[in-house]
């Protein structure tokens, strides 16, 4: 959509794409009215705090500021900062105060400079009345569920001599087509579902993010497609359980269905998602994964804990022997498959018994890596009332012997690939070797080779020499 034909002095558009438009255009005059008066280009930096969900939101929040005429800065000396802010451990919420600590001193030196707070921290009524009364310097403060407001949010801060609020509780609104910048031009996040009904007892997720909800397929391929004619090869689809996908749907589609109309694109050469809950992972979805040629051949899937009794106490609705019979069948259909988890230590009333059994799924799955966790109170979840909190010093036991269980086992899973030739996104020049490049295999493992920089972006085929553990050194072929 062409800005610099939106007619400012007609009535705002209805139709909510349009009406954004027209508001990106309206701060796009208020963003250089201000350069002029600086005599500089104004500057904006967002930073992006928790999942990938956030990380796809912070690519719009960005898309939305270039067009509106900000040039990207590296630091949080700019001009319009942003935090995109996690809620998921209350630890997230603490760093944010002191980061916003920081801000307002940058922001005494600097008359031009606005900051935004929005996310799923902004989505607690105790935060924003915490924002209100005691962060003032805050200017724009937004939610989760109305980000595709932005463009006229940032017009109203522009506009305004005081702080502006505005936090919903939640929506069925699904608003698509608005800029976005992505972080490599190659890859993509792709929301195909927003909010949860999962309510474990531990996670904040369900009350900030909000009840379920599915783009339509059509409006999902049709991004694809956008992405992919714009040099995409690789699209992450993105829903808080993607495996339940498609049922707010008026007609139902399922999660394997909407893969394998994926999968038609011309083009598009990879697909992966997240995150996976076990309880929906149907035979229908291990039947397309198994057939595909486009879908990558690693499964994120969430155990959390190896007991059955915790399991019920955490709310996740499947048990220890139905995960691991669902992991057995994935890895018969898929032998090539590397899985990978989350895992929880210490929830509430947890004993060694308990624990033993997330050790013994964890020998029996042979996970390829593990985000492990110790479990701390969520206030606002129903874990963080109950009793027998397990005592920190306890957790930090059981959280070491796992996390050495774990990696001994990792190593070997990723070892077994050694001598092989494998399929190697190219993402960037290596960090610590500027001499190498560095890529991601299609099971997710990394990998190091020499290459120059015209390779970015393409799938090359790499022998794998040497595992170093959890990544690879490699010679292309």
């Amino acid at each position: 959509m062409e800005l610099n034909e939106k007619d400012l002095a007609a009535d705002l558009p209805e139709e909510e794409t349009a009406r954004q438009y027209h508001y990106i255009e309206k701060a796009r005059k208020l963003v250089q009215a201000m350069g002029e008066a600086a005599g500089r280009p104004m500057t904006f930096y967002v930073e992006t705090f928790g999942c990938q969900m956030n990380a796809r939101d912070s690519e719009k929040l960005r898309g939305i500021l270039l067009a509106m005429g900000y040039v990207q800065g590296e630091t949080e000396k700019a001009d319009f900062v942003v935090y995109n802010t996690c809620t998921v451990r209350e630890n997230a919420n603490k760093r944010v105060y002191g980061r916003l600590g920081k801000l307002k001193r940058l922001k005494k030196e600097n008359p031009h400079m606005r900051i935004a707070l929005c996310g799923c921290m902004t989505q607690e009524p105790q935060v924003v009345e915490r924002l209100e009364k005691s962060y003032r310097f805050v200017d724009l403060i937004f939610g989760t569920h109305n980000i595709f407001r932005f463009a006229q949010l940032v017009c109203q801060m522009l506009e305004a001599d005081d702080q502006v609020v505005e936090v919903w509780e939640g929506t069925d609104q699904i608003v698509e087509d608005l800029p976005a910048q992505r972080k490599y031009p190659f890859r993509s996040g792709v929301n195909i579902m927003f909010g949860c009904d999962n309510f474990c007892s531990y996670c904040i997720v369900p009350y900030v993010r909000g009840r379920e909800r599915s783009r339509s397929p059509e409006a999902i391929i049709e991004e694809i497609r956008r992405l992919v004619d714009d040099g995409v090869v690789e699209v992450m689809l993105l829903g808080q359980n993607v495996n339940s996908y498609g049922k707010t749907l008026a007609q139902s589609v399922s999660f394997a269905q909407l893969l394998a109309r994926i999968e038609k694109i011309p083009g598009l050469r990879r697909i992966r998602f997240m995150t996976s809950h076990p309880k929906d992972l149907s035979d229908e979805l291990i039947a397309v994964m198994a057939s595909s040629d486009k879908i990558c051949r690693h499964l994120h899937l969430p155990v959390q804990s190896g007991s059955t009794r915790i399991l019920e106490k955490m709310h996740r609705r499947y048990t220890k022997e139905s995960y691991l019979s669902l992991t057995e069948k994935i890895k018969a259909a898929i032998p090539d498959i590397a899985l990978t988890t989350d895992i929880i230590v210490g929830f509430p009333g947890e004993t060694e018994e308990d624990f033993q059994h997330t050790l013994d799924v964890v020998r029996q799955v042979r996970y390829s890596s593990a985000f492990t966790f110790q479990y701390s109170k969520r206030s606002g979840t129903p874990a963080a009332a109950m009793a027998d909190q397990v005592p920190a010093d306890v957790v930090q036991d059981r959280f070491d012997r796992l996390l050495e269980t774990v990696q001994a086992i990792a190593r070997q899973e990723c070892a077994r690939w050694e001598g092989t030739t494998g399929q190697v996104l190219v993402e960037q020049v290596d960090r610590q070797d500027d001499r190498l490049l560095t890529g991601r295999l299609g099971n997710n493992l990394l990998v190091h080779f020499p290459g120059d920089l015209s390779l970015i972006g393409r799938i090359v085929d790499v022998h794998l020499t040497a595992c170093r553990g959890f990544y690879y050194m490699g010679e292309m072929i």
